[in-house]
């Protein structure tokens, strides 16, 4: 795959949420539910899936940027000094990093593949494998089995208790997964290996997995916060005091000074999603002043009353 920050247009100084933006703007241009008869989108979404897979990790991140993995995320070969250092055999000169002998000794009669195609099978994949090991050597490498697309709508209480879900793949493969804290609406997750077979030898291929968060009754998603309204009785708008604040884990007490009035807002910390570091967001309770649904002649003597104190 390419560099994952040109996958997703951003340069390697860029802050999580630019990289988030980058990710939702290719997502939504290039999801294949509206690209169905266009192939390369579905490659596109792919790649900007695979890239922030990487890049919004901050762990990932960083070992990409240490240079400990790939674009793939897979670990990179260490402890070679270059192709130079590569011995010659038991009778040739030059420096012993590698004997290519010694390598060779497991090699089947008839020259085929031994010790010295698996190791460099293994430093360089399915290029060498696919090139073959010389004469009457493979032609062909494992294939590796198609990825496969699904959806998985979630409400926000499932998100914030991290529940483990029940998912029924393409092909009628069940599987159980836990909701990835940080995760944003219309964000695909790869589910590495659970896609369909491969070939001969050939690992199988990927899920990508894309979230919909459902819409909620009472709250609106603004990245890890929740906003939401909370409804005031008059009197504890004009006293002031407790009153009890709905939360997605249940409802909690706040404190609210005298004399609130309607669109006042409150911030109510850890009350949020869960983030991918461990912390939640916040949940902005923003007050709704309710009046009495039945007649009150007290209440409406003293407006009268002070409506003519105001004329007068």
């Amino acid at each position: 795959m390419r560099n994952p920050y040109d996958v997703l247009g951003v340069s390697k100084g860029a802050s999580e949420a630019d990289i988030k933006k980058a990710y939702r703007k290719l997502a939504k241009a290039y999801h294949p539910d509206r690209n169905q008869d266009d192939a390369k989108a579905k490659d596109r979404f792919a790649e900007a899936s695979s890239a922030y897979e990487i890049l919004g990790d901050a762990g990932k991140r960083a070992q990409f940027d240490r240079g400990e993995i790939d674009a793939d995320g897979k670990p990179r070969a260490t402890g070679f000094e270059g192709f130079g250092g590569f011995g010659g055999g038991r009778g040739g000169g030059g420096g012993g990093g590698f004997d290519f002998e010694s390598a060779a000794r497991g090699r089947a009669p008839g020259g085929g593949g031994g010790i010295g195609e698996d190791i460099f099978s293994h430093l360089f994949g399915d290029a060498f494998r696919a090139a073959g090991a010389g004469p009457g050597g493979p032609q062909r490498g494992p294939v590796k089995g198609e990825d496969v697309a699904a959806e998985l709508s979630v409400t926000l209480e499932q998100v914030a208790s991290e529940e483990k879900l029940r998912l029924s793949l393409p092909g009628g493969r069940d599987v159980d997964v836990v909701v990835p804290k940080g995760v944003v609406d219309g964000q695909t997750i790869r589910l590495r290996g659970l896609g369909n077979p491969g070939g001969l030898r050939g690992a199988p291929g990927d899920a990508l997995l894309t979230i919909r968060i459902l819409p909620h009754a009472r709250f609106t998603v603004d990245g890890a916060d929740l906003r939401g309204t909370v409804d005031v009785s008059l009197e504890d708008a004009i006293l002031g005091g407790p009153i009890r604040v709905p939360t997605l884990t249940g409802a909690v007490e706040m404190k609210i000074p005298p004399m609130t009035g309607s669109g006042r807002t409150f911030r109510l910390r850890g009350k949020g999603l869960p983030k991918k570091d461990g912390t939640r967001g916040d949940l902005l309770a923003v007050t709704a002043v309710m009046l009495p649904t039945a007649e009150d002649p007290a209440l409406t003597e003293f407006a009268r009353a002070r409506r003519a104190a105001k004329a007068g």
